[in-house]
């Protein structure tokens, strides 16, 4: 294997909770009354198919214009609730490894450039490291972000992984036929990520840094020096 696609929201930064108060309390003052539940398992796929689907739950249809002012005030609460994103356990890491052992790796999130830009400093992700958002793109769980994140790696669904928290990120990558890891520290259980067909589920980036070899890459003197 050559190369590894990552989720963000869940997969490398804390914020999975941030954007579920976000998006209460953004639906919520527009009349829509949702339970956390039913947003926590909708985080990952696109910000109106979220809101869709919850407004269903209750019997209502957002309107267009309504879900341009939820999803505004929900960008606006989520920089509130967590300006600084905590890195997951492991994560800094396991991307300094991959770096420094020349193994291919980007991000592709449903998130907007300017909301996701906090994480991505969190992770000391620059420059050279390939990012794909969720502007102007069809989000999760339409294959999109992850097929524009292959083709700027220059590499086939063969040889690379998506490593994602959610169902969502798990469904998009079957689109897209490439293989997915799913991990536990977005909230998603085992039993939902491997039924949405999980090639392997570990708990969070550490254990998916000491799973690297049985995923079938080759790093060679390096996991010891890691920390």
């Amino acid at each position: 294997m050559k190369g590894l696609i990552f989720d963000l929201d869940g997969t490398l930064v804390d914020t999975v909770t941030p954007h579920v108060l976000a998006w209460q309390k953004a639906m919520c003052e527009f009349g829509f009354e949702i339970n956390a539940a039913s947003i926590q398992i909708r985080i990952g796929m696109s910000g109106r198919l979220l809101m869709q689907q919850c407004a269903s739950e209750i019997g209502r249809t957002p309107a267009s214009d309504e879900m341009a002012g939820m999803e505004a005030l929900h960008a606006a609460l989520f920089k509130e609730i967590a300006p600084d994103p905590r890195p997951l356990n492991g994560a800094k890491t396991l991307l300094g490894l991959l770096a420094r052992a020349g193994i291919r790796y980007g991000i592709a999130s449903s998130g907007k450039g300017a909301e996701i830009e906090p994480s991505l400093k969190a992770l000391g992700i620059g420059a050279e490291t390939i990012v794909i958002d969720g502007e102007n793109r069809q989000a999760k769980p339409e294959p999109d972000l992850f097929l524009e994140c292959l083709r700027r790696l220059s590499l086939p669904p063969a040889e690379c992984y998506v490593v994602g928290d959610s169902v969502w990120d798990i469904l998009a990558a079957r689109r897209c036929g490439i293989l997915a890891v799913g991990l536990l520290c977005g909230g998603s259980s085992e039993q939902d990520l491997y039924r949405a067909c999980a090639f392997r589920v570990y708990k969070e980036p550490t254990h998916l840094q000491s799973a690297l070899g049985e995923l079938g890459f080759v790093i060679v003197g390096l996991c010891r020096q890691s920390t």
